[in-house]
């Protein structure tokens, strides 16, 4: 995994300054959301793509690395909550300005997710790539976190969970919430989704540590909720992904 993430910032480190995953959609102000969107980075003053100070990553002397993050954004386009996971070696100085522009009390704004022709909160998967070639900064930011996807650079955004009646999904519920929480654990499932959102097939790939009801709560979790769908180059599609359930002892 180390090897592969090494080969990824190489692979990475070519790609144009401030590139971004966006999709042209309609604007909510027009009354023409589409029946699907996902969350997207969007390209203007307060997007992440833009507010993540490459120079001043130089500076600390951050090389190659790559992070990748969970957040919940609202459906106003604020971020509600975010968590990090997965650096590479030696990507403080990345988590750490990263940490600091996905804080809800940041003006860092996505361009929410919409389901049936209304914007929803939903969570995002994303992952963030920096490398410094000729002394110049490299910044990418991916919709998703399928190692193949990342390593060939597809445009593709990975399925995003929603909140509300439509989906039944309410969040992630630590197990036994009514006793003291001891330790972080994180589930990794893979799932079968079909191109409108729905949830065909869920199967615990692992769980750190075992034997502590985290499985069970990620099954528990998921297995009613509804999903922005996957899109590949701006279109809906089915995929089957792996994603990483992360369980806080404290909460996010």
């Amino acid at each position: 995994m180390r090897v592969f993430a090494f080969s990824l910032i190489a692979l990475l480190s070519i790609v144009d300054l401030a590139w971004s995953q966006v999709t042209e959609v309609p604007s909510a102000q027009a009354g023409d959301l589409p029946t699907y969107r996902p969350i997207l980075l969007g390209s203007g003053p307060t997007a992440l793509i833009n507010r993540i100070d490459t120079q001043d990553l130089i500076k600390k002397g951050q090389k190659d690395a790559l992070v990748t993050f969970i957040c919940s954004v609202r459906k106003t386009g604020e971020v509600e909550w975010s968590a990090l996971y997965n650096g590479t070696p030696d990507s403080n100085a990345l988590q750490e300005e990263l940490r600091k522009r996905l804080s809800p009390a940041s003006d860092q704004r996505f361009i929410p997710a919409v389901y049936n022709h209304r914007p929803v909160d939903a969570i995002y998967y994303g992952a963030v790539a920096f490398a410094v070639l000729g002394g110049k900064p490299r910044l990418r930011i991916f919709s998703n976190q399928e190692a193949e996807e990342l390593k060939n650079e597809h445009d593709f955004i990975g399925p995003q969970p929603f909140f509300g009646p439509e989906s039944k999904f309410t969040g992630l519920h630590y197990p036994n919430e009514n006793t003291p929480a001891l330790v972080d654990g994180v589930v990794e499932l893979k799932m079968k989704i079909d191109a409108t959102g729905n949830l065909q097939d869920v199967k615990v790939v692992s769980e750190q540590p075992p034997l502590l009801g985290f499985a069970d709560a990620a099954l528990a979790d998921f297995r009613n909720a509804r999903f922005i769908p996957a899109f590949r180059d701006g279109k809906p599609v089915a995929c089957d992904v792996t994603l990483r359930v992360y369980y806080k002892a404290k909460g996010f």
